[in-house]
């Protein structure tokens, strides 16, 4: 098993939908921040927002196990080990890149 490197790509926020539905003062997520790299395999990286990790491990885990192919019908992402994916905040999602790596895991005993 390879880690997975995972990139925050953009944290974003839907003004039209969080003025309507959101608690005042929202904004961007508070746990992301654009830039920041993790690095995972079958476990969520220490720091990273739990419902992301939901949203994302089962991109994480099948590139951990060498999935390179393109993904589903060649018709969401060009590039074999990437997937552009994001949280499951429907007011402030969080946009990341997950890429193979070469890093083998080290399971932990």
């Amino acid at each position: 098993m390879k880690k997975v490197k995972i990139t925050i790509l953009k944290t974003t926020f839907q003004e039209e939908l969080a003025a309507e539905y959101g608690v005042e003062g929202l904004s961007t997520c508070p746990l992301m921040k654009e830039g920041e790299v993790y690095y995972a395999d079958y476990a969520k990286p220490e720091k990273f927002c739990d419902e992301a990790w939901k949203a994302i491990y089962q991109y994480v885990f099948a590139l951990a196990h060498g999935a390179s192919e393109i993904w589903y019908y060649s018709d969401w992402i060009k590039t074999p080990g990437v997937a552009i994916v994001s949280c499951n905040d429907g007011l402030r999602p969080v946009i990341m890149k997950l890429e193979a790596t070469d890093i083998e895991s080290i399971a932990e005993e």
